[in-house]
């Protein structure tokens, strides 16, 4: 008859180098990854009873998918710095921007775009 040797005991499964290799990764995917880009739009907040109106109106409406006009009158979205340029008296002259089914995308890349083109004076309303 065959006769087996003493079993061993069972031997268990080290947890160190399985901690090791977690923590690794862990470390990898903190340093790879971009958790978003921090981007920031200054809005001044105010306005209020003093502020006075000079000049033709100035209305953007920002429409569904990017869709601009000027006073009702649909523009090109290159068109409007200069539309607006000739419209204004100085660059702190105000422009009233409104959106109207736009998204927030969109309302944000036409201030971004008339911020660049030297108008300073945002207002937004709903």
């Amino acid at each position: 008859m065959f006769t087996f040797d003493t079993p061993r005991p069972r031997r268990r499964a080290a947890l160190t180098p399985m901690i090791d290799v977690v923590f690794l990764l862990l470390v990898f995917f903190m340093l790879a990854s971009r958790f978003g880009v921090e981007r920031t739009l200054d809005l001044s907040i105010g306005g209020g009873a003093s502020a006075q109106w000079s000049g033709p109106p100035r209305l953007v409406d920002v429409g569904a998918d990017g869709v601009l006009s000027l006073n009702g009158v649909a523009i090109a979205p290159g068109d409007l710095a200069a539309r607006l340029n000739a419209l204004m008296a100085k660059p702190t002259d105000p422009v009233v921007i409104r959106p109207k089914g736009a998204s927030l995308q969109d309302v944000i890349a036409v201030m971004e775009q008339l911020r660049g083109a030297g108008i300073a004076q945002l207002v937004l309303v709903r």
